[in-house]
């Protein structure tokens, strides 16, 4: 028997429904609506794709059960949409806590609320479910928890109102960063891949970086973080680049996990990286009110320090082991760089209209339709019509796979925000750490890794967003610095055993255990584990101050994160002991945590330095070897 996907008539009817929400996007980009006009209308179409492309698997029922399931599923998500459209005019006159509630608000919201958990459970898995469910059984029955959990409880009708009849709950801030951001560039990510762009930027670091020592591992650090500027999904950039690096990697003497561990935490820090970044910062820059290429731009700092951390160690780890360079012969392999260099023109126009002061849509839709141009501009590059066929396809489902989570969320933040639990949650952790910031930020550290194992970065983020930030914030950390530091750590997340989605995703790629692959990434990423501590004394890390301020906070930012390079890659011209690495460890430490230019922040790098120039004398004399920390 044929499962659903495999039917024909699927595919084609699936990709009109894309190509319908392609349009629809595009006349939004040009003749907003009203938000219960806009937002039910993407959702819908998210929700009706997201069931045509991830049909249900179960092998319980038979295969013509599931087929009925998913078109009752389709036909349940097109009424939702038909009761938003004729009850459109009611829905925006209300007025909140005042207009009634009628029984077809209360049998469509819960319609709403089932279909979007269901499309959450297949495009992210059951972790998420349960964290909306744990959410709604609180909005109805918080009265029977003890302490500050504790509150009157919502009825039905109160329930119905906060999560589906206004912009508060799904239809709220989390699916307006859908339609109004994460589409656009998501269409950009699926035709700058079309048109060969992912691949040019794979080519570009094998060719820059593929002659120096470990220069295979130095190439993925290079093209996952130039890929994931532009994807913003650790997991998509591990899939798309990995499968590259990774043999390649292997072929010059990285173990399988190592090399799978290394392409996991550069797919990771691809959305730290501007100018896209992921998700998330879109998210961030609503939360904040304020524009998304200020989060860029406070974005960058950090994701280079985070990137030239990743590219010291490395470097460093692969002289100790001796892991040779690629050869001549491989490197010549590669396509010439000349003959595409022009596809390098989407991404550069996308960057000069985000610092013009245009919208991020509009910049995303016009290098959008720059992918269509570029190709063009040389014979050998041209692309037909499957390659914007494919783009087209590609697009709308990547988009969906995000819409319907991230709308889901909404309901975390609707009963946080209407039971107070976001502001009790905040003092109860202020209590527990007895108003100590460093103990405040650790328990919001371990908070965020936890909630985002097996969870989505923006999923995660949203959530830590509102249980950490007003108790990181009440003990004086400016907004921008505390969304930053949450955000940081729920991307670091990806990587952190147990759970760890881009690992994973690595190891099935690289064929590599998924427990050493998880070891392996957590142990690089722990170069730049504590640079969000940078974020919250100093501001000019996230380029916030005048000039000299930015420029010195980004050059301390970095002398410190290449102490804890040094300490973990365990090379200084020598392998250096465990004597001499751990105090460049803690030097590093101290001097990310510590404000610059503070005698504290001093000491340290000069401590941390000297021990590095101690520890290459000494081991000069002993060259004795050492394990790999990575491994």
């Amino acid at each position: 028997m044929r499962d659903l996907t495999h039917l024909r008539l699927i595919p084609k009817i699936a990709f009109l429904v894309g190509l319908g929400m392609v349009v629809f996007q595009t006349w939004l980009l040009f003749e907003p609506q009203q938000p219960l006009l806009e937002r039910p209308v993407h959702l819908a179409f998210a929700l009706v794709l997201l069931f045509l492309y991830r049909p249900l698997t179960t092998t319980i029922l038979p295969v013509w059960a599931k087929m009925t399931f998913d078109a009752a599923l389709i036909c349940a998500s097109l009424a939702v949409l038909g009761y938003y459209l004729t009850g459109f005019e009611r829905l925006t006159t209300r007025m909140e806590n005042v207009s009634p509630i009628f029984s077809v608000d209360i049998f469509f919201g819960a319609l709403f609320v089932f279909l979007l958990l269901e499309g959450s459970r297949r495009a992210v898995g059951w972790i998420l479910v349960w964290v909306l469910l744990a959410f709604i059984a609180y909005a109805f029955w918080g009265n029977v928890l003890p302490g500050w959990l504790n509150f009157r409880g919502f009825g039905l009708e109160e329930a119905t109102e906060i999560m589906t009849m206004t912009t508060a709950g799904v239809l709220g801030i989390t699916t307006s960063t859908s339609v109004s951001f994460v589409f656009y560039f998501v269409l950009f990510g699926a035709f700058y891949a079309a048109v060969g762009g992912g691949q040019l930027f794979i080519d570009l670091a094998i060719r820059a970086a593929g002659r120096a020592t470990g220069g295979t591992a130095k190439a993925a650090i290079i093209g996952s973080s130039l890929m994931g500027s532009i994807s913003g999904s650790a997991v998509a950039n591990v899939v798309s680049t990995g499968v590259f690096t990774i043999p390649l990697m292997k072929r010059t003497g990285v173990p399988a996990h190592r090399a799978a561990g290394i392409e996991a935490i550069s797919s990771t820090g691809g959305q730290l990286m501007p100018p896209v970044m992921g998700v998330a910062a879109f998210i961030m820059a609503d939360l904040l009110g304020i524009p998304y290429m200020q989060v860029a731009l406070a974005g960058l700092i950090p994701a280079v320090a985070f990137y030239l951390a990743l590219l010291i160690v490395v470097d460093l780890t692969a002289r100790r082991d001796g892991v040779r360079a690629m050869t001549s012969e491989e490197i010549a392999l590669i396509p010439a760089i000349g003959p595409r260099l022009h596809l390098i023109l989407p991404p550069v126009v996308l960057i000069a209209l985000l610092v013009s002061g245009y919208s991020a849509a509009y910049s995303a839709v016009v290098a959008s339709v720059a992918c269509l141009i570029a190709p063009f501009l040389r014979r050998s590059t041209w692309i037909g019509i499957n390659e914007l066929k494919g783009a087209l396809r590609d697009a709308p489902r990547q988009a969906a796979e995000v819409a319907v989570p991230i709308a889901a969320i909404g309901i975390v933040i609707a009963v946080a925000v209407q039971s107070n639990l976001a502001l009790k949650f905040a003092g109860s952790l202020l209590s527990l750490s007895e108003g100590s910031i460093y103990a405040s930020l650790m328990l919001a550290m371990v908070g965020c890794i936890i909630m985002g194992m097996g969870l989505p970065t923006v999923a995660a983020y949203i959530i830590g967003a509102v249980l950490f930030v007003p108790a990181i914030r009440d003990l004086g950390v400016e907004p921008l610095a505390a969304h930053f530091f949450i955000f940081y750590y729920c991307v670091l997340s990806m990587v952190t055993p147990p759970v760890a989605l881009a690992s994973f995703a690595a190891a099935a790629v690289g064929k590599a255990s998924a427990v050493k692959t998880s070891m392996s990434a957590f142990g690089l990423s722990l170069v730049a584990f504590f640079v969000p501590f940078a974020f919250v004394f100093d501001l000019g890390v996230l380029a916030q101050g005048s000039p000299g301020q930015i420029a010195f906070s980004a050059f301390s930012l970095l002398v410190s994160t290449a102490l804890w390079a040094v300490a973990f890659g365990g090379w200084a011209g020598r392998p250096l002991g465990w004597a001499t690495r751990i105090p460049i460890g803690l030097a590093g430490l101290v001097s990310v945590i510590a404000p610059s230019g503070t005698t504290v922040w001093l000491g340290a790098l000069i401590a941390g330095w000297a021990f590095v120039m101690v520890g290459a004398t000494l081991s000069r004399r002993n060259g004795a070897g050492i394990p790999n920390p990575a491994e």
